[in-house]
């Protein structure tokens, strides 16, 4: 089969497609011919050497990539047959391999793919739709009337996060460009703030909950926004460490996580996309032999929704 092997950390020129052996399943598991793959920024840092890398840098080969929607040509698990349609983040924060005509996938980290959706919204609504329920329902506990700012809200992460907090009852805000405003308004957002103009502390104040895609300064920017008792979430990056900490002084609870694995959550958000509570937003499609271009896409930090790859 195709794969795109990592040769070894640096631009995309070290992203090979290579002829290796189809993988071998294993019991609870099930082979996925892969239809669409799903690019995202960890995908990139991988690459460079950060992110996932340390973890990865004794396999051989080194495949990246955690999402896809595809089809199941073998299973040794009594979850799904062959010929099921499924889609699924895949052993993340592990070593994915999607990056491949074929992944050997654990059955229990993936759903049933709607009918009523493509293998690109599929695939779209993995890794980043997972961050954001998993982010929002166990950090965060969102109910009903809660009020909620969601930092970088056109993006990946964000336009899912406006999607479910939106679905659970909250009063949402995002920020992101001027000119995503109607786009982040689009998906269900009370307010916008265009970050470029105002900043954000300024508009609003009392919140129960922010999620922090950002990292850095946004960490001590959104304490300053949140009522005591309330949460702040941020997805890790290095500048992450202090969040706990920095937080409890205020009287906030403060995480700093990522997503994992789980194919009850996927259930979940394959219902949410099957009644039309959530979609995925694609913004552009690329053809495996064009994977560095859509690195290269993420890289411009401009991405509005979600970045696929198909198969052919």
């Amino acid at each position: 089969m195709k794969a795109i092997v990592l040769k070894e950390p640096g631009t995309t020129d070290q992203l090979v497609i290579s002829e290796i052996s189809i993988p071998a399943i294993q019991a609870e598991e099930i082979l996925v011919e892969v239809k669409v793959i799903s690019i995202n920024p960890v995908d990139i840092k991988t690459r460079k050497g950060k992110g996932r890398y340390a973890k990865l840098k004794e396999e051989n080969p080194i495949i990246l990539g955690w999402d896809i929607s595809g089809v199941v040509k073998e299973s040794k698990s009594d979850l799904f047959n062959v010929g099921d349609e499924v889609f699924g983040m895949v052993n993340f924060p592990g070593h994915g391999k999607a990056y491949a005509e074929y992944v050997a996938a654990p059955a229990a980290h993936l759903s049933l793919k709607p009918d009523n959706i493509s293998h690109e919204e599929a695939a779209g609504a993995t890794l980043a739709a997972l961050t954001a329920w998993q982010l929002l329902i166990n950090y965060g506990r969102i109910k009903k009337d809660d009020r909620v700012l969601i930092h970088a809200a056109a993006g990946g992460v964000g336009h899912f996060a406006v999607q479910m907090a939106k679905h659970l009852g909250a009063y949402v805000i995002g920020t992101s460009s001027g000119k995503n405003k109607d786009f982040v308004l689009s998906l269900g957002a009370d307010e916008h703030i265009d970050y470029t103009t105002h900043a954000f502390e300024t508009q609003v104040k009392d919140l129960d909950f922010v999620l922090d895609t950002m990292g850095g300064e946004y960490i001590d920017r959104s304490l300053k926004v949140i009522k005591t008792g309330g949460t702040l979430v941020s997805i890790p990056s290095g500048l992450n460490d202090e969040v706990a900490e920095k937080a409890s002084a205020k009287g906030v609870n403060g995480y700093a996580t990522f997503v994992e694995s789980n194919g009850e959550d996927m259930k979940t958000i394959a219902g949410l996309l099957e009644k039309g509570s959530i979609k995925s937003h694609i913004s552009e499609s690329y053809p495996f032999d064009q994977m560095a271009a859509a690195h290269q896409h993420i890289e411009n930090g401009r991405t509005i929704g979600k970045i696929v790859v198909t198969l052919p």
